[in-house]
């Protein structure tokens, strides 16, 4: 029997995404899944049930019809990052359901462990490795490159002046200076638009070793004289740093920060609160109209006076801290977010087969919750529990 692929309508008030596209709903097909989909799932990413069905989808009038139609459960947010919603999410798991979705699992390690009291599988998506092989089913950076293009975008149109320079018959105009903090996907994203609009772009990072990558997009790399080895971790995000080492930060900072039209900030630490890199005093020294797009506002933001959710004017100068960037283009996000899911699915059950092979290191990472316990070692380490036994040669624990 084929297993059947479910896909739910967002519950997340402020979601437009769908976890499946047409597209991926084709791929699933050709791969031998089933799909059902839950009437107007895909409406907010303006796709049509009828689209789904032109590419062997079925569509189900209810939630409950979908979650029991299919083995494997899909949508973009459940449990820690639906809060509102999270009972309905634990609902599916204690159907015995495979549920894949985002999860926040590193922010609200207490729903980790209650998915894995139901006794159902559960997929972190933010727990994909950071390794070559899983690079197609990063959601992270999928959702990150949107993100970083879409901040440029909203600086440009907060802005009072333009981002390229023109020469006019009125005179010369003088391309914008953007400075863009943090070189990850989002970062390097944010650089290279805004490098295409016209603008002179700096980029800066803690990690020395991103220093080519910066420049391949157009933008000069920004050195600090600060001492930087092991600034990286193994899953190549940036390591907290300690306080000493904030404060020199800022204080390099304040001229470059000082001189830019726009500030893009993307520094943020999966589990941790947002590093504190713009302050009061920096946004003080902004020419009145900067415009500063905090991308790490979900987590406390990086500057000082970013309120989440909001658009704010401080000391004359414009601060955003969006929450949900790749939910203002849900066509493209909604694209990227299924092939990642897709991929993900055809590695852990192309085989047509619930049994999971936990010697992949992308499944075995991934997998939040597993035969009622905490699975990820990360997530076990933040929770205090044991690590897990060892299997057998046998294969079993």
């Amino acid at each position: 029997m084929p297993l059947t692929v479910g896909v739910t309508r967002e519950s997340h008030p402020d979601e437009l995404r769908v976890a499946l596209t047409p597209a991926s709903v084709s791929e699933l097909t050709k791969a031998g899944f089933e799909v059902v989909i839950e009437a107007s799932a895909g409406q907010g990413a303006v796709i049509s049930d009828q689209d789904y069905v032109d590419a062997g989808a079925r569509i189900e009038a209810t939630r409950d019809s979908v979650v029991d139609a299919a083995d494997i459960v899909c949508c973009v947010r459940a449990l820690g990052a639906n809060p509102d919603n999270k009972d309905a999410d634990l609902d599916v798991l204690k159907k015995g359901k495979v549920l894949v979705a985002t999860c926040a699992p590193l922010d609200d390690t207490a729903a980790m462990q209650s998915a894995a009291e139901t006794g159902g599988t559960l997929f972190a998506l933010e727990l994909v490795p950071r390794i070559t092989r899983a690079q197609s089913m990063d959601v992270l950076s999928s959702m990150a490159t949107l993100a970083g293009y879409k901040a440029v975008l909203m600086a440009s149109a907060q802005l009072p002046r333009i981002f390229p320079m023109m020469m006019t018959a009125a005179g010369t105009i003088p391309p914008a200076k953007v400075f863009v903090l943090g070189a990850g996907v989002a970062g390097l994203q944010a650089m290279a638009t805004a490098k295409r609009l016209g603008a002179v772009v700096e980029g800066y990072d803690i990690r020395p070793v991103v220093k080519d990558q910066v420049q391949s997009v157009g933008a000069k790399f920004v050195e600090l004289d600060l001492e930087t080895e092991g600034s990286e971790d193994a899953g190549g995000y940036a390591k907290a740093q300690g306080e000493d080492f904030l404060q020199k930060q800022r204080a390099l900072l304040k001229e470059v920060v000082s001189r830019s039209d726009v500030v893009i900030t993307t520094a943020a630490i999966p589990g941790r609160p947002s590093p504190e890199l713009v302050t009061e005093e920096m946004v003080q020294a902004m020419k009145a109209g900067s415009v500063i797009i905090d991308l790490a506002a979900e987590r406390g933001g990086n500057c000082r006076l970013t309120e989440p959710a909001q658009t704010v004017v401080k000391h004359g100068v414009t601060i955003s801290g969006p929450l949900n960037l790749p939910s203002t283009v849900p066509f493209d996000a909604s694209r990227m977010f299924g092939k990642n899911v897709v991929t993900l699915l055809k590695l852990a059950y192309g085989e047509q087969e619930l049994t999971l092979d936990l010697d992949d290191e992308v499944v075995d990472g991934t997998l939040a919750a597993y035969a009622g316990e905490v699975h990820n070692a990360r997530l076990r380490s933040i929770l205090e529990l044991p690590e897990r036994a060892p299997k057998t040669e046998e294969g079993a624990e």
